[in-house]
């Protein structure tokens, strides 16, 4: 693995852990708006990523299928979004401004909870920017480096301010800035460790590549649908959460559409 593809498996994780690092900064947590728009732009960014990024270059790879060329697309989408939905019902894990948390009772505490739901959230951002890297890496492959990097970078800009949504009330739960920080921090650890695994694993399935694109963006839409999108809308100023949306869609396709 050289070192152009490790840095960019590691950025999305960079930018989680600068967005916990608002905890030395910011001293109460984010204000209701504020945390609504940034669900919003972190919809827009994982949504136009699924289309642009992952679900067209799957088509493409799948051209010598003609008409057909949307079958491993179709497929992968749907395996993705099955495999987030058993993820959903056996992690336990808790949602900001909710104090039933879902899953089995593990009894854990609500910190713990609330780092598992947005470490259950990178799991499929992880597994996108490995495949996408190990896309480009393929023979025969049509994604290029700039395009995986577009895709890292967009996913590293929608965790920063996951990273301080999850590590603000923490802080606020009585831990202390470090701990609250290095909380914030790991639960995107598994980004860069679920994209490796899956360059490993992609080297030696490459006629899966359509497959595990798709799969990738079926599991980030699953996310956005049952988890920010209604996080977003909640409340008063659901507008915001829109207008956030549009704005981190429209950036995370110029990346794209610009670097790819």
């Amino acid at each position: 693995m050289n070192m152009n593809v490790l840095l960019g498996v590691m950025i999305p994780f960079f930018g989680t852990a600068a967005g916990a690092a608002c905890v030395f900064f910011l001293k109460d947590e984010i204000k209701p708006a504020i945390q609504k728009s940034l669900l919003g732009f972190a919809s827009g960014v994982m949504v136009a990523a699924s289309v642009w990024s992952l679900l067209i270059p799957a088509m493409e790879m799948s051209e010598e299928m003609g008409k057909f060329r949307v079958v491993p697309a179709a497929v992968g989408f749907s395996l993705g979004i099955c495999f987030l939905l058993l993820m959903d019902q056996v992690i336990p894990h808790l949602h900001l401004d909710h104090e039933e948390p879902e899953g089995p009772d593990l009894h854990l505490g609500k910190s713990m909870m609330l780092v598992l739901a947005v470490t259950l959230h990178n799991i499929p951002e992880g597994m996108a920017v490995g495949v996408v890297f190990a896309g480009m890496m393929a023979k025969g492959g049509n994604i290029s480096l700039s395009g995986a990097f577009a895709l890292a970078i967009g996913i590293a800009i929608q965790n920063f301010p996951e990273g301080a949504v999850i590590s603000l009330p923490l802080k606020s739960s009585s831990r202390s800035r470090k701990k609250a920080f290095l909380y914030g921090a790991a639960s995107g650890i598994v980004e860069p460790i679920g994209a490796i695994i899956t360059i490993l694993l992609a080297s030696y399935i490459v006629p899966l590549l359509p497959y595990l694109l798709s799969f990738a963006a079926g599991a980030m839409m699953y996310v956005v649908v049952e988890e920010l999108i209604p996080e977003s809308a909640e409340g008063d100023h659901s507008n915001i959460g829109t207008i956030g949306f549009a704005v981190g869609f429209m950036i995370m396709m110029i990346l794209d559409v610009v670097l790819g």
